[in-house]
């Protein structure tokens, strides 16, 4: 299940009920207690059944002491089995909103001193919630019986031990059951059911502290590495215990041998001595520590280079519950550039972008950094803010909101920055990384932009296609070159598809505009390249061949997938993640084995030469 949205009412500063929508990747941005951590932490209570509010948790300004904390899902499952080989669904059950999505409310009492307590479960529902109909889900199959009965419902076709089947046939008894959006109750005997099996199909959250301990000693860090233990000692359990049983006949044999010995002497003593030999268990015999290349630990190390690898314990603990469950994951990460070189912070992006494109994978962060900000797409911005001392978020896909986010954090900061360049996503950022570094490490005059971009001289600006025509008169008042590389998309004779946009941007001073010749960039990496690795790629080289959607198929069929490529064309949804993963794969594999000399055939014009040339210019200001 994904979650989609978040309803938090009397936690913390969520004095008012406040929601929130998330996508795969959110980003958290805001002023210190503006409601980050909070955000989080409410997170940590609904999906972790030992987190549990504290008695204080209930918001001060209110003197109620019923903390809410609500979610919402989708991609739900298509069934649940609650009667045994009787499967029913959340539509048919009468539990999902006016979206037809999940909503599950938890409800905490918090007062007094120490923990609050969990108070009720809640589906918000559009729900029967006429007499006799609105309260099936709490009946035992007798009670539904009986219901039945008094309403005068034929069930004599229905299997009378299910009670799935009993409450259907009531409720289509009804004229009109007078659905209604209300809280439908799920922590009684029976529907308490439905949440049983719901729980289990709950993402996996996995909460990332800025203030959590980063060594690797820290419990935390350990786990992991505990459980690979424990399960290659399970692979090699056999020849073990074979070695243990040997080793202890011998030990055995020598100890009795020791006690006769100890009897021809002392009787007395020898009579008090029984010889036992026993020996531990396996795993207790490892341990487990990082060390670097001069063997020294981690925890010796830097502070940023601890707290990058537990970062990454965390990552594999989570992924293991996830995988264990069968479900997907959340990764909650506050302040992941916390001791991170601006380096190691653009990698740390670039990771949790990719973890959120996986299926069944969501990022959620925070940060107070301009940098890690502004390398992200605007659309997983949220910006919290104050209205009357209550949390707010604003969305990033509004360019008001983007401005209050520069003027809270300076997200485009004037610090040796020389030019930004605009590129329809971040694939054609590694694109664009990949092929300069190629041709500046062969001795050409062209700037090396992934070193440009680490050096803070020129910054990517991801603009998604969509989105492209929000940025006109976004970055105009900063002052910078601008240079914008955008794919025709359309083969001639038609208009590319951006020209009005690429038209608008190149009346403005200080901003170029380049429209490749071809479809997209991937269109100038060279064919023999993927050739060489999928022999049977579809593609002849055209400038307008789809090569994202070739790529694709070629790996699907190399795959040796069950499926033929024909039949995965109809999802959509399937076609659209594969070819993502081959723009990925295109544009950080391919492009870095192109040489100039492949470069040369695929782009005769010398276009991307060009472009690389008039940044030169601007970088070293001339």
């Amino acid at each position: 299940m994904r979650l989609v949205q978040v309803k938090l009412s009397n936690f913390r500063c969520y004095r008012d009920e406040f929601v929130m929508d998330v996508d795969d990747l959110a980003v958290l941005i805001g002023q210190n207690d503006s409601g980050k951590s909070s955000f989080f932490d409410a997170l940590d209570v609904f999906f972790t059944d030992k987190a549990v509010p504290e008695a204080d948790d209930a918001c001060v300004h209110t003197g109620d002491s019923k903390v809410r904390i609500a979610c919402v899902f989708e991609d739900l499952p298509s069934e649940l089995v609650i009667d045994v080989q009787h499967p029913t669904n959340l539509e048919d059950e009468y539990l999902l909103n006016s979206a037809k999505q999940l909503e599950i409310a938890k409800e905490f009492t918090c007062s007094g001193t120490g923990k609050g307590k969990l108070a009720g479960v809640f589906a918000r529902a559009v729900h029967p919630t006429a007499d006799s109909y609105d309260d099936l889900l709490n009946l035992t199959t007798a009670k539904l019986k009986q219901r039945a009965k008094e309403l005068s419902v034929d069930v004599s076709d229905v299997d009378q031990r299910i009670n799935t089947a009993l409450r259907r046939a009531i409720w289509a008894h009804a004229d009109d059951v007078q659905c209604e959006q209300t809280d439908v109750e799920l922590k009684t005997e029976t529907a308490g059911k439905i949440w049983e099996q719901l729980k289990k199909r709950l993402p996996v959250f996995a909460l990332f502290k800025s203030d959590r301990p980063s060594t690797d000693q820290d419990a935390e860090a350990q786990d992991p590495m505990k459980s690979a233990i424990k399960e290659a000692i399970k692979d090699q359990e056999g020849t073990l215990n074979t070695i243990a049983d040997e080793v202890k006949k011998e030990v055995q044999e020598i100890a009795n041998r020791t006690v006769e010995k100890i009897r021809e002497m002392n009787p007395e003593l020898a009579n008090q001595l029984t010889p036992r030999v026993k020996n531990k268990n396996w795993d207790s015999l490892f341990s487990v520590s990082l060390t670097g290349d001069e063997d020294i630990p981690i925890n010796k190390r830097g502070s940023g280079t601890r707290r990058l690898v537990l970062l990454n314990f965390f990552r594999a603990k989570a992924e293991k519950e996830a995988d264990n469950k069968s479900t997907g994951v959340i990764y909650a990460v506050e302040e992941p550039e916390t001791s991170q070189h601006p380096h190691n912070q653009k990698m740390l992006v670039e990771a949790f972008e990719d973890l959120a494109e996986r299926d069944g994978c969501q990022v959620f962060l925070t940060t107070h950094t301009p940098v890690l900000a502004r390398r992200l797409d605007q659309h997983s911005l949220r910006f919290l803010a104050r209205e009357d001392g209550q949390p707010v978020v604003r969305y990033g896909r509004h360019d008001s909101t983007l401005q209050e986010i520069k003027d809270s954090l300076g997200v485009l900061p004037d610090h040796g920055i020389k030019a930004f360049l605009g590129v329809e996503g971040r694939n054609d950022i590694n694109f664009l990384r990949a092929i300069s570094r190629i041709l500046n490490t062969a001795g050409e005059s062209v700037p090396d932009l992934g070193q440009a971009e680490d050096e803070g001289r020129i910054v990517f600006i991801p603009l998604g296609g969509s989105s492209m025509d929000l940025w006109i008169s976004r970055l105009e008042e900063l002052d910078r070159q601008e240079f914008y590389v955008i794919d025709r998309d359309n083969e001639p004779p038609k208009e590319p598809a951006y020209k009005k946009v690429a038209d608008r941007l190149s009346q403005r001073d200080k901003c170029t505009v380049w429209i490749t010749e071809k479809r997209e960039l991937e269109n100038y990496i060279h064919l023999d390249l993927i050739r060489n690795e999928y022999p049977d790629y579809p593609g002849t080289g055209d400038d307008f061949d789809d090569v994202p959607h070739l790529f694709a198929q070629a790996v699907h069929e190399k795959s040796e997938s069950d499926k033929p490529w024909s039949d995965i064309v109809a999802d959509l949804e399937k076609v659209k993640k594969k070819e993502s993963n081959a723009k990925k794969r295109l544009n950080r594999e391919f492009a870095s084995k192109m040489t100039p000399t492949l470069l040369n055939q695929t782009d005769p014009k010398d276009e991307i030469r060009s472009w690389l040339k008039a940044i030169d210019q601007v970088l070293d200001g001339q």
